[in-house]
């Protein structure tokens, strides 16, 4: 290993610097996908009498979900689904993006390529990945939407945190689990004081807008 690092010219160093950690992140979204889809066996259905979420007796979220201002915001109907619209600019897109220029980075060094083909054979290629990557969400996105999906019904549902979600509703994370029988990724706030980091289990307790959920950790 040390005399594969010794070898290599300073872009090369730059290159393997950038495609080893994005390789190492891809790995864990994997993993961190995989785990949030067999960590859906616990979710669980609203119960009839609704949800007690601060412990006083009175059920907080009802499965009907029909009053206005609950959590701030209405339960959507059916036919409002989160935006499965395309976007190029995205965790993912942003990783694939990396593996794939450092590691053709490294090939055409490799290969004695020039310096100034070697980046732009580079970024050439790792536009591609990104482009493909994100049509690749974008289709499934629209595929999980298609039909009568009703994000209300997740409501009381148990999930994997994706990204971790910040404090006090001070930004947006990412949560996966399982809705209407398909394994989906939403957006999520919490009220928490803490951060939610990335790889906790969480429950739905309500929404925040049409497409986001707001939850707390487990």
């Amino acid at each position: 290993m040390t005399e594969w690092w010794e070898a290599l010219s300073s872009l090369g160093r730059v290159f393997a610097c950038i495609a080893i950690p994005a390789t190492l992140v891809l790995l864990i979204q994997t993993i961190l996908s995989i785990i949030g889809l067999s960590g859906s066996d616990g979710d669980a259905d609203v119960p009839d009498g609704g949800i007690d979420i601060d412990g006083d007796g009175i059920p907080d979220v009802f499965p009907d979900a029909t009053p206005d201002g609950v959590f701030g915001s209405d339960v959507p109907d059916d036919g409002d689904a989160p935006d499965s619209g395309f976007r190029l600019l995205s965790l993912r897109t942003i990783i694939a993006f990396l593996t794939i220029f450092g590691w053709v980075g490294l090939i055409t060094l490799k290969q004695g390529l020039p310096t100034a083909w070697s980046l732009i054979i580079s970024f050439a290629g790792g536009f591609v990945a990104m482009l493909l990557v994100a049509l690749a969400v974008s289709w499934m996105m629209r595929f999980q939407t298609d039909g009568t999906r009703n994000i209300g019904n997740a409501l009381g549902k148990s999930g994997t945190v994706y990204l971790r979600i910040p404090a006090n509703r001070e930004g947006n994370g990412k949560v996966n689990l399982m809705l209407q029988d398909t394994f989906v990724e939403l957006d999520a706030v919490t009220d928490e004081e803490n951060e939610i980091p990335s790889g906790r289990e969480v429950v739905v307790i309500g929404l925040s807008g049409q497409s986001t959920l707001v939850v707390k950790s487990k």
